[in-house]
């Protein structure tokens, strides 16, 4: 995964109401933020399976990033 899809990948996050990050269970909220990101960017199979791994690997953090915006 480049570089710019990680950066975009954060922008969306910030931009996602922070309801909606804590909100969702963890295959919801990787599911959407895939969805956000499919949107602007054209990924391949690979970058998608990639980025899916990412943020399943960054839930936690995604999730108290979203909690400190909330406090």
């Amino acid at each position: 995964m480049n570089s710019s899809a990680l950066r975009h990948l954060w922008f969306v996050i910030e931009e996602t109401q922070t309801s909606a990050l804590l909100g969702f269970s963890d295959a919801e909220l990787i599911q959407q933020l895939l969805k956000r990101v499919e949107k602007d960017k054209l990924l391949t199979g690979e970058e998608t399976n990639t980025m899916r791994a990412y943020i399943r690997s960054r839930v936690p953090l995604i999730r108290d990033l979203a909690m400190a915006r909330s406090a």
